[in-house]
């Protein structure tokens, strides 16, 4: 058994293989696999990984036909062996001290994950920078040195990245758990982190910025397409997880941010083309929630006024073009916290 069993999914990553490649193979901490699954790449990534793997008998190389990240991720799950996982992306890069460090700290501290900072490399700018969601300072200020659950972040839990790149895996506990990522959907690594991280009960917060994510404009959550409406898909996934976990009840406002905030702001990003669609789409969804009256009566006086205010405009908005309007006033953000008051929009809104 080798101590660490890294999965790399790559799908036309040429010009930045090399470096995400070799940047394993040359940790400090040896003993481990490099299990890369080619995802029907058209560019020369898969010759690359095998030459790679015809020189370092510690690098797997598999191929299958195109099926997204979550896909490839998955049936790299199925060949690792390793005492721990980590996950890499084909597109960045890592410390070289990264995959030791961590491996002694879970070890010692006996965890089932440990997370880490990232610093985010505009290749356009050629800056780096800090991000809150990939630096989660306030996780850290929170938790200290202290081995910890899901369940002692409170609300901070909706401030942990879903990448999966920042987190070291005791792979026992993955395969225990069943996490799997969502395959066919963009943003699929939140299925795998929702799951993972609600059954985690021993936690490491390690603050030190260990990983270099590239932000560029060939990354799929840059492109503004089709794609983007996966973000609905994503959005009811969750919602499915905490109700798995018994724990929908007990985050109800951060929940309402991922239904309602995180699905506008792909709303805001996805191109003016196919704006009405993804509007009508958000509509349908949210229309299904909203014919639940005692679901909502439970529900939505405890989101924020924001996440109100995209609800019930989406809902009021016959299309794209007065739901911009409806979240530009002042007026449509003044829902009082009362149900009733509730009960008496949505019945104008849905007659």
């Amino acid at each position: 058994m080798v101590k660490v069993s890294v999965i790399m999914p790559v799908y036309n990553a040429e010009k930045f293989l090399d470096e995400a490649v070799s940047g394993i193979l040359n940790q400090t901490l040896t003993d481990l696999e490099l299990i890369c699954v080619d995802d029907g790449s058209t560019d020369n990534s898969l010759k690359i990984l095998e030459d790679y793997a015809s020189k370092d008998s510690r690098v797997q190389v598999y191929h299958q036909e195109n099926g997204g990240g979550g896909a490839a991720r998955n049936r790299a799950l199925t060949y690792t062996t390793g005492e721990y996982l980590y996950c890499m992306d084909a597109d960045d890069l890592i410390e070289p001290f990264a995959l030791e460090e961590c491996y002694e700290l879970a070890t010692q501290k006996d965890v089932d994950f440990i997370m880490f900072q990232a610093k985010n490399y505009n290749m356009e700018k050629n800056t780096y920078n800090n991000i809150k969601i990939f630096e989660m300072d306030n996780i850290a200020d929170k938790v200290g040195e202290s081995v910890f659950s899901y369940r002692d972040l409170g609300d901070l839990l909706f401030d942990t990245s879903s990448t999966p790149w920042s987190k070291f895996y005791n792979l026992d506990f993955v395969k225990r758990t069943g996490a799997q990522f969502a395959e066919g959907l963009i943003f699929h690594d939140n299925i795998f982190w929702w799951d993972i991280l609600l059954n985690g009960e021993r936690i490491y917060f390690y603050r030190k910025f260990l990983y270099i994510r590239r932000n560029h404009s060939e990354s799929s959550t840059r492109a503004g397409d089709r794609r983007y409406f996966d973000a609905i898909t994503i959005s009811n996934m969750i919602w499915d997880i905490f109700i798995r976990h018994n724990q929908f009840d007990n985050y109800k406002k951060g929940l309402g941010m991922r239904k309602f905030d995180k699905v506008k702001h792909w709303y805001d990003r996805i191109r003016d083309d196919l704006k009405e669609e993804y509007f009508q789409a958000m509509k349908s969804d949210y229309e299904k929630i909203a014919q639940d009256q005692q679901f909502v009566d439970g529900f939505v006086p405890s989101i924020s006024k924001k996440s109100k205010k995209i609800f019930f405009s989406t809902l009021k908005a016959r299309n794209h073009e007065e739901f911009d309007e409806l979240m530009k006033s002042k007026k449509s953000s003044k829902q009082k916290e009362k149900p009733n008051k509730f009960k008496r929009i949505l019945k104008r809104i849905l007659k």
